[in-house]
């Protein structure tokens, strides 16, 4: 399973990162709002975990954008 990390913080990334790839997942991270639209709606991920507060586009606007897109 492939998850999408949308988190700036490089400390919290890692933290939340390193214990998923723990459990197996493969990681790929973005850093900001646009960066985790742009990668969400370039291939398929089976979950993401979105920081709510994200520089250029907010997490919670980023997950309606991907939503109201059918992802």
């Amino acid at each position: 399973m492939t998850i999408l990390l949308v988190e700036d913080d490089d400390v919290i990334a890692e933290f939340v990162s390193g214990g998923l790839q723990e459990a197996s997942y493969a990681v790929e991270r973005a850093r900001d709002g646009e960066e985790g639209l742009r990668l969400a709606l370039q291939r398929d991920f089976d979950a993401a975990v979105v920081d709510v507060m994200l520089p250029r586009r907010d997490g919670l606007s980023l997950v309606e954008e991907l939503r109201r897109r059918g992802r």
